[in-house]
């Protein structure tokens, strides 16, 4: 491995395999069909799954870039069925506050294709939640250093947990109860931690449906200049 040195710190010559224009063509389109295929599910089965795979997901979502390389984030993985119970009665007891006042007549209606409500059984029958708590700074030696757009280092990371899911054939649901201190509590995660997103995760349920829904055309969502 090449190295050298660049104001006093190493660096590794980067190579990685290039593509024909052809090739490139093939491999975006086959992986955007391949994406597409993701969806959001709730009906999520009890199926066990090895830990191995849940590590390798979250190793997968560990090499997302972050602001000066502070990976400021923690991924806490629930198996425990007591912690799980917790976690959903905490999270329905907010969910059921926000569908009845919490948020306006508007937002409840566009949910309504989602055919969505604050009773959520997959906290429990998922054979795994994981947690991502966002870290707003660290902590060392007893001293606070900074991390930086933390916000977007997380976010970046979740989008490619989301994608090491897919690809490990297994489903998912962004679940963001809001608030989420309870998570911090339960949980007894340390100050600089704030809870981030929940996804239970595992196998589909024999009978899993998922709302027929049209994403938005190329057209819409990208502009050339």
């Amino acid at each position: 491995m090449e190295e050298k040195e660049i104001d006093g710190f190493t660096h590794i010559k980067y190579k990685r395999d290039s593509y024909t224009a052809k090739e490139m063509q093939t491999r975006s389109t086959e992986f955007y069909k391949w994406m597409d295929q993701r969806r959001t599910v709730r009906d999520i089965s009890d199926r066990p799954i090895p830990l191995e795979i849940i590590e390798k997901i979250i190793l997968s979502a560990s090499t997302a870039p972050s602001g000066a390389h502070k990976q400021p984030w923690t991924f806490c993985v629930i198996s425990n069925p007591e912690i799980k119970t917790k976690i959903r009665k905490a999270a329905e007891k907010e969910e059921y506050d926000s569908y009845n006042g919490r948020m306006s007549d508007r937002w409840v209606n566009d949910l309504r294709p989602m055919a969505t409500n604050w009773d959520k059984p997959f906290l429990e029958k998922a054979p795994y939640l994981i947690i991502v708590f966002k870290k707003a700074y660290e902590i060392k030696d007893g001293e606070k250093s900074n991390n930086y757009y933390v916000n977007e280092s997380v976010g970046i990371a979740c989008g490619f947990l989301l994608t090491a899911i897919h690809n490990a054939g297994l489903v998912t649901v962004t679940h963001t109860p809001s608030p989420m201190n309870f998570l911090s509590k339960i949980l007894e995660r340390p100050d600089n931690e704030r809870p981030f997103l929940l996804l239970p995760v595992g196998y589909q349920d024999e009978e899993a449906y998922v709302p027929k829904l049209d994403r938005k055309s190329l057209d819409e969502i990208m502009k050339i200049y």
